[in-house]
């Protein structure tokens, strides 16, 4: 082959040039875009999938701001559940999160016996955001404490009325797909 007729490439002149681009194309694959779609895919067999909106609401309903995003994250790494929906789930979850934590202070005062202290999300909020923490903690602190314990008591209650039905749901979506695609009865994917 003569050198005339091979086609250019925009690395003529750069020794090695060819190599450490598929090299970087490689460590891509490897370190960044193989993990990332693991991530996304993981947990997305129809237990796991109810699995992980189960834990993802308990999770988001933590009694004490902040923590969620940590708790879901957590959670999600330690079952090997889906992260983008559990993210996704505290996110839109947030509202609701805030009324129960008003919620879980007031079921967590009766448990505990405790009178009723009277506070809005409004100041709950505003005191999180400005005060001190010893302040804060000095102020709300029990009612962290009474709103943990209602959460732990209510948590695995949330968790199967979450996800036994979503768990019947997502197999027979599955089933029906699977039947409809001509894969053989019995075959579902995932299934546990």
């Amino acid at each position: 082959m003569d050198h005339r007729s091979r086609v250019p490439s925009r690395f003529d002149g750069f020794p090695g040039a060819l190599d450490s681009v598929t090299r970087f194309g490689i460590f891509w694959r490897r370190r960044i875009a193989g993990p990332l779609i693991a991530l996304l895919k993981q947990g997305i067999s129809p237990a796991k999938l109810a699995q992980t909106l189960g834990a993802g609401f308990i999770c988001s309903m933590f009694p004490i701001l902040g923590t969620t995003s940590l708790l879901n994250l957590a959670v999600g790494v330690r079952l090997r559940l889906n992260h983008p929906v559990m993210q996704a789930m505290n996110q839109l979850l947030g509202p609701l999160h805030l009324i129960m934590i008003v919620l879980y202070v007031r079921v967590g005062e009766r448990i505990w016996h405790m009178h009723d202290d009277p506070f809005t999300v409004a100041e709950f909020v505003h005191c999180f955001r400005h005060a001190s923490w010893h302040e804060f903690f000095s102020r709300f602190g029990w009612a962290a404490v009474h709103s943990i314990s209602a959460w732990a008591l209510t948590a695995p209650l949330f968790f199967i009325l979450i996800y036994y039905p979503f768990r019947h749901l997502f197999f027979e979506i599955a089933r029906r797909r699977h039947l409809a695609s001509g894969t053989p009865r019995g075959l579902v994917p995932g299934g546990k």
